[in-house]
């Protein structure tokens, strides 16, 4: 009796499992009940009753099933299961408690591997994390998610030339991807090798959304056919267009008078916070300058090209990537005379400081701001807070503190203000490519995960001979960084 009545569940998981392929789930979940009622002990039906729950958003649900099958029935797909209802979860410790039971059982199993590294990496352990990469690249070697993972990791920790050499790998398995492509220019440019980089970066998504944008509000304008490829343009007029943040915008604007001096016109179109203090540096070659807002007057444009596309334009080659007029940010020199008056009129050094920068992307950068408080005790230091806008909250935590950032509405006025301090002390923002563009000694404070443009080398900064770099000796250490800086200031 009991053996019909098996036989009875695993034809009713059956139908269930093709009603479940048919993505008829409410069906699907009826028949596995009813199997269930027949075989009590049918692991099957409870782990499909797992996958069905993960289906329907309901992962503490699943993950009862799931581990009611695995107490049956320890199987691997099972556990296949049970890691993808942790990871919906985003309990990737409920997975590396599966640790041993991996090692023992499932050595062989490359989703089991690949998700117990994913793991670790998401715990932001490296060493575990690489470990499991490379056994699951082991038993299958074209796993394009599994070198990009590895290649990531080697970044982070500073194993650039073996960043390089994973991302090539997913380049080949995947050599027409424009992701893989951005992500291995990017490797390249960590290694300063901006040869090989640059042509790979200008695959990168924020140019796409950039001529997207201009294409449509300025079809007339931006189109596919007129794009600059570098060549002659001396008889013509071009529209550079910006893309990303500000620091980017900041940063890539040491091209401007290049590209002046190689057309008949320029047009620079930028964010409407950094169209002031653009307008202010006349001396960058532009002509004309236009913010957001589409103008109702027609453009007499021949050509366009994005900023951040302009090294590989140009052609720049070596060093001459870094070359950059002498301070090429120059502020208003009144507002700078202005806010010395009003806020920084002091025989004391004064440091400016910011501690947050936009969080939508990296909130690793994010320092809490009572690290600064061991700062302000050094003797002889005012301290500013530049902060503006999201974080400004914060300034009220810091006894003794000026607030100027509650003054600034665009960089113009930052500019000015920034002009007066001696020193600026904040995390890898803005204000940081204004004061290196400015020249203004800056102290930047990294996450041990640096970007790209810090490159590997972090004893100088090849951008700004004004700007020192200073990084987290572990994952979300502060701590070491202002040992770091205070040792600075105190010497």
């Amino acid at each position: 009796m009991q053996d019909t009545r098996k036989e009875s569940a695993a034809d009713l998981i059956k139908v269930g499992f093709e009603k479940h392929q048919q993505d008829d789930l409410e069906s699907a979940e009826n028949l596995y009940r009813e199997a269930l009622k027949l075989d009590i002990n049918n692991a099957e039906a409870y782990n499909l009753m797992g996958v069905l729950k993960l289906q329907t958003n309901s992962p503490d649900v699943a993950l009862d099933y799931i581990r009611k099958a695995i107490s049956i029935k320890p199987e691997e797909y099972f556990y296949e299961t049970l890691f993808q209802a942790y990871i919906r979860q985003g309990d990737y410790k409920g997975i590396i408690a599966n640790e041993n039971i991996v090692k023992t059982n499932f050595s062989n199993s490359f989703p089991l591997l690949f998700d117990l590294a994913a793991a670790f990496k998401n715990e932001k352990r490296h060493k575990e994390a690489l470990k499991y990469y490379e056994k699951a690249l082991h038993i299958n070697p074209e796993s394009y998610d599994g070198w990009s993972n590895v290649a990531n990791i080697y970044s982070i920790e500073g194993r650039t030339s073996d960043a390089v050499s994973a991302m090539n790998v997913c380049h080949a398995l995947r050599p027409k991807d424009d992701d893989t492509s951005y992500f291995l220019g990017i490797d390249y440019m960590r290694t300063k090798n901006y040869a090989k980089g640059l042509p790979l970066f200008e695959k990168r998504f924020s140019k796409k959304i950039a001529f997207s944008s201009h294409n449509k509000t300025m079809p007339e304008v931006v189109r596919e056919d007129n794009e600059w490829k570098g060549e002659n343009i001396k008889n013509k007029n071009i529209l550079i267009y910006y893309e990303a943040g500000f620091g980017d915008v900041l940063m890539f604007a040491r091209y401007l008078p290049l590209v002046a001096q190689k057309c008949k016109k320029l047009i620079f179109m930028c964010p409407k916070e950094l169209t002031p203090l653009f307008k202010e540096n006349k001396h960058l070659g532009i002509d004309e300058i236009i913010d957001t807002f589409i103008p109702n007057k027609p453009l007499d444009i021949d050509v366009h090209a994005s900023l951040l596309s302009l090294p590989y334009l140009l052609k720049l080659k070596g060093d001459n990537i870094f070359t950059t007029p002498e301070g090429y940010i120059v502020p208003n020199m009144e507002m700078v005379e202005d806010y010395r008056k009003k806020l920084f009129n002091t025989d004391k050094i004064k440091v400016g400081i910011k501690w947050r920068g936009n969080t939508t992307f990296d909130k690793d950068r994010v320092i809490p701001v009572e690290y600064f408080e061991q700062l302000m005790k050094v003797p002889n230091t005012q301290f500013y807070s530049f902060q503006t806008f999201e974080g400004s909250e914060d300034t009220s935590k810091l006894n003794g503190i000026i607030d100027v950032g509650s003054f600034l509405m665009n960089f113009s006025q930052t500019a000015a203000a920034l002009r007066n301090l001696d020193l600026v002390i904040c995390n890898d923002t803005s204000l940081v490519h204004l004061s290196g563009a400015m020249r203004v000694p800056c102290w930047v404070m990294l996450p041990y995960e640096v970007n790209w443009r810090w490159h590997t080398d972090l004893s100088k900064c090849d951008w700004y001979e004004s700007v020192k770099l200073f990084r987290q000796k572990s994952i979300g250490d502060w701590l070491s960084v202002f040992d770091q800086v205070l040792e600075e200031m105190k010497g």
